[in-house]
């Protein structure tokens, strides 16, 4: 099967400079949905037909596997399909899609695929608010005779609430013929694909049918409004698929996956959490309400308290992190580490049991087995050049308020005390302080407000 994918529209109902097709869903633009999808077709060729903004279009969507078309000119979908004809395979079936359409299934294009045969298919659904749609108009034995746009339409036609979504499946030889016979006299001037079923009939072909599993699979993206409200349905449908394989969802309409969400069994998740990349969730991990994750696993067992904002970041078993707790790239997190409010953790190992429950700032760090962080405790590993990196062994325990001045260790069993600036290494089973000496001056009093 050949697929072609139609990506060329301006979209100005959308009020932007993005072209329609990149506007995001999920995560990811709007045409990469319908690329994906078609690629589970396993097709001989994949032709995306661009236009309006097709410098950014063909650099966001880069793929070994995808041609191109341009449409320097919007003439109509008749038009833009004939822009790829050169690059389809002339022995195989074409399957026409449109990059605005992100939510069709595979199951529906390989339903609508059999329907074709070796014939023609069109995918049509039943409205009950028709109107902007071209109309299915059927013989009285009900065979399809041809589609008409709305603006063409007699009143009686406007009353068939069965119409046109647009996607169908040709035989290429055949489409080659009748795009090179339409004309555009018509309300909109345009080439209109749809023509080509009227021409289809006219020698003697069937044109058969299918319908979409569900109605928001064909639903368009003209506006912003459109784009949130199928937003909306797509997470809907996210959501349900999570309850179905056993995750608890403390409201299924306030969630957000905007990648790829993994779990294992018993997981919990609360409300207003969103999911970027590849996130991993272990047996009965427990993520709090408005969290945000972003290529992150988590192992069986770790607990995730509110306002959490981790990326990037692979966290052990049973854990307990948060709340307001940063991870950021390059974080690994073993068995039993707490992490607190307000600590940030970047591009750092910590083993296990250790623990920073508040006010800490750890970057480029190795941190070992047992360790206490005081609150208010900071790794200095930016001389304003280079990054340093601080170790941190087993059992040592950080005072509150120190400052470890990379590249700088700390041995096993080593305490600092408060407020202490480390320059130097700490040595193993030492009390460590660095301090000014205490004072009390006598006389002394507060600065006055100025009358």
């Amino acid at each position: 099967m050949n697929v072609v994918i139609l990506a060329a529209g301006q979209g100005k109902r959308m009020h932007s400079n993005l072209p329609k097709v990149l506007h995001p869903l999920a995560g990811k633009p709007l045409v990469q949905h319908v690329i994906d999808t078609a690629r589970c077709l396993s097709p001989e060729r994949l032709i995306v037909v661009y236009g309006h903004g097709g410098q950014i279009v063909r650099s966001t969507l880069v793929s070994d596997d995808i041609s191109w078309a341009e449409q320097a000119q919007q003439l109509g979908t008749g038009h833009a399909v004939a822009q790829a004809l050169s690059q389809l395979s002339a022995a195989a079936q074409t399957l026409i899609l449109y990059g605005d359409v992100p939510l069709i299934s595979m199951a529906t294009l390989q339903a609508l695929a059999q329907a074709a045969k070796d014939a023609m298919a069109i995918l049509t659904v039943n409205l009950d608010q028709p109107s902007g749609y071209g109309r299915i108009v059927r013989d009285a034995a009900g065979a399809i005779c041809r589609i008409v746009e709305e603006k063409d339409a007699t009143p009686g036609e406007k009353g068939i609430s069965e119409v046109n979504t647009g996607i169908m499946v040709v035989p290429t030889a055949s489409l080659a013929k009748w795009l090179g016979m339409l004309g555009n006299d018509n309300a909109q001037g345009e080439y209109y694909l749809t023509d080509i079923v009227a021409m289809a009939v006219n020698e003697g072909m069937v044109v058969h049918s299918a319908q979409p599993q569900a109605e928001w699979e064909v639903l368009g993206v003209n506006s912003k409004l459109q784009l949130a409200e199928l937003e909306r349905q797509h997470q809907h449908n996210l959501a349900k698929q999570l309850l179905l394989a056993g995750v608890r969802l403390a409201d299924p309409a306030r969630i957000d996956i905007r990648g790829e969400l993994h779990h294992g069994r018993d997981v919990f998740i609360d409300v207003g959490c969103v999911f970027e990349g590849r996130v991993e969730l272990g047996d009965a991990v427990e993520v709090g309400p408005y969290c945000f994750l972003k290529n992150v696993s988590i192992a069986a067992g770790t607990r995730v308290s509110a306002f959490c904002h981790f990326e990037g970041a692979k966290i052990g078993p049973d854990g307990i992190l948060g709340p307001y707790a940063r991870l950021r790239p390059g974080t690994e997190l073993g068995p039993e580490v707490h992490v607190g409010n307000f600590v940030e953790i970047k591009n750092s190992k910590v083993a296990a049991q250790s623990k920073a429950n508040h006010l800490a700032y750890i970057g480029d760090a190795e941190v070992g087995r047992r360790v206490n962080i005081g609150a208010g405790t900071i790794t200095c590993n930016y001389d304003g050049v280079n990054k340093w990196k601080t170790v941190i062994e087993d059992d040592a325990f950080i005072g509150s308020d120190t400052q470890l001045v990379a590249p700088v260790t700390v041995g096993r069993g080593a305490t600092l005390g408060a407020g202490t600036t480390l320059t130097k290494d700490a040595p193993p089973d030492t009390l460590t302080v660095s301090r000014a000496k205490q004072l009390t001056l006598s006389g002394w009093q507060r600065p006055k407000k100025n009358k």
